[in-house]
């Protein structure tokens, strides 16, 4: 195969070819030009000298002698000496020479044609004559009442013109030939620097290595996004573009980090140190790791590593589901066991009435049953959270009531009713979360789920959380919605913060949905129903529209609430 030539060899002869075509071409215009300036030189001298003959009197009153030659001779030979022109050739009406640089030709016709300047005109040209071939001027010489009486010739020979020419144009030829010996060397060093800029790939090899950056870039699951010392965005892979649901991530490049990220990462690029933060993009939560981008040791940007820890919110939050109701029949079992030893002892007493009696009295039915019997809760999924954020709330010594006239029908299976199940996990999942920490052990919390459903089959879910403790004030009842804000220490650890993203991202989602937030007054504390019977405390009420077919129909329904265990 034939081996391709290198880029080195490639810019040191693109380079030399630059230079010799622009010098050579700047030295031929310029021999061109100094050619023509030296004809027009010696141009304008000849006419000089052939109208300065032509009109000595000395010249004129000559041709009536009788030997015209005498006179004219010895002043055509001093003119052409002294001005430095070839000859000076006079000559009669006739064409017959009366001066000639050749004695021996004179009172001899002319050897070119003289009739167009012995009509009256001026010639300039290139004729080749008894000297050989010159560059003349011929001017007609007029007697006192201007009748033509005869001609001057003034000429320089070509082969002197050449020589003056060669003479003068070496200095040029050597500057041009100096000129491109340093273009060439200027050249090489030029494809040296580039070679060396580029560390010694070829075109090939620096295509190969961005392809294969821009696979390996836009093919992670992380996000990346580059800016540079300036705040511009220098670069945005695929998977940012996704988490941060920016536009094209092409035209974000170059674009100013302000305009185009959210409010916390900007916030994230202006700390001095490298970090990691829980930040709430939309309604996905990221853990942004910044560092920074050096170059040789110097500072030349910054860099966030976008991860979408939603995914790992909701795996904890299924464990944490899992959990409790394991947790649930676990103590459920626990309670069964001691019922049966009362019977069993009752029994063995011989007290048959009273262990029969001590049976009617008791309920049947599993931890779940006893949520969705008691309530109108039909969705499981809400009623296993309900349960386990019920259980962990009595382990940390609060009180969790669900109303009994919460109702909540099965959901359907559907994309839109999945994604509202989601929803309303986490709306509810995050406001438990933040009532028990607002209360604290010995506090209480209310909670209760209602669906109206409408005329057209669609509904709206209410869904209101109350608690017992220090409640929110008027002025900050806006300001708990805003990302990062918590009346709360930050938790230990390497991330920087994981609070303040709760109750934002349950305002984001009753916004995606058409809903709305609402904060109000909660239950007084135990033993202090407030002043005047005031509620104390805090209420969010969250509504929360849901689309037309995503409830399950009422047989549905009826038939996955029945087959609750």
């Amino acid at each position: 195969m034939r081996r391709r030539m290198t880029l080195r060899a490639q810019l040191l002869m693109l380079q030399v070819v630059i230079v010799l075509v622009t010098v050579v071409g700047t030295g031929a215009v310029a021999s061109f030009l100094q050619e023509h300036q030296l004809r027009d030189n010696y141009r304008d001298r000849m006419i000089g000298v052939a109208q300065s003959v032509s009109t000595m009197p000395v010249v004129i009153d000559a041709f009536d002698d009788a030997d015209p030659s005498a006179t004219i001779q010895p002043v055509a030979e001093l003119v052409s000496k002294s001005s430095g022109i070839a000859y000076a050739v006079v000559m009669n009406k006739d064409g017959i020479r009366y001066s000639h640089p050749d004695p021996g030709k004179i009172g001899g016709h002319v050897s070119t044609d003289p009739g167009g300047v012995l009509s009256g005109d001026v010639y300039v040209g290139t004729q080749t004559g008894t000297l050989g071939r010159s560059w003349r001027v011929k001017v007609p010489i007029f007697d006192a009442r201007h009748a033509v009486i005869g001609a001057v010739s003034v000429g320089v020979l070509e082969s002197d013109l050449r020589a003056q020419y060669l003479a003068n144009s070496g200095w040029l030829f050597l500057t041009i030939g100096i000129a491109a010996v340093l273009g060439v060397i200027g050249a090489a060093w030029v494809t040296l620097v580039i070679r060396k800029r580029i560390f010694g790939l070829e075109p090939e090899q620096i295509a190969g290595l961005l392809e294969e950056r821009e696979a390996i870039l836009h093919g992670v699951r992380e996000g990346v996004v580059a800016v540079d010392d300036r705040g511009r965005i220098a670069l945005i892979n695929d998977a940012a573009v996704r988490l941060l649901s920016l536009p094209n991530g092409r035209e974000l490049v170059g674009t100013h980090a302000l305009d185009s990220l959210d409010a916390d990462l900007v916030r994230l690029l202006d700390s001095g140190d490298a970090e990691q933060s829980l930040v709430l993009a939309g309604e996905r939560v990221l853990l942004v790791r910044r560092d920074i981008a050096r170059i040789s040791g110097r500072a030349i940007g910054s860099i966030l590593i976008l991860r979408d820890n939603t995914e790992l919110h909701t795996l904890l939050r299924d464990l944490d589901g899992v959990q409790g109701v394991a947790d649930g029949l676990r103590a459920q079992a626990h309670g069964f066991a001691n019922k049966l030893h009362v019977i069993s002892g009752l029994l063995e007493l011989g007290r048959v009435e009273q262990a029969v009696s001590f049976i009617a009295h008791e309920r049947s039915g599993g931890t779940l049953s006893g949520v969705t019997g008691r309530t109108g809760i039909q969705e499981l999924e809400v009623a296993a959270l309900l349960l386990m954020k019920q259980a962990r709330a009595e382990e940390r010594g609060i009180t969790t009531t669900i109303e009994p006239d919460s109702t909540l029908p099965v959901l359907a299976s559907r994309p839109s009713a999945e994604i509202l199940r989601a929803d309303l996990i986490t709306i509810i999942g995050n406001l438990l979360d933040n009532a028990a920490e607002a209360t604290g052990a010995g506090g209480r919390i209310s909670i209760s789920v209602n669906e109206r459903t409408a005329a057209n089959g669609a509904g709206t879910f209410v869904i209101s959380v109350a608690d017992s403790g220090e409640g929110i004030p008027q002025a900050l009842r806006e300001r708990v919605f805003t990302p990062g804000y918590t009346s709360k220490a930050a938790r230990p650890g390497p991330v920087s913060t994981g609070r303040g993203i709760g109750l934002t991202l349950v305002k984001r989602i009753a916004t995606r949905h058409g809903g709305t937030v609402e904060i109000g007054g909660g239950l007084p504390a135990a033993g202090t129903p407030g002043p005047k019977g005031e509620a104390c405390g805090a209420r969010f009420t969250v509504t929360l529209p849901a689309g037309c077919g995503d409830i399950a129909p009422a047989g549905l329904a009826g038939a996955s609430a029945g087959g609750t265990p």
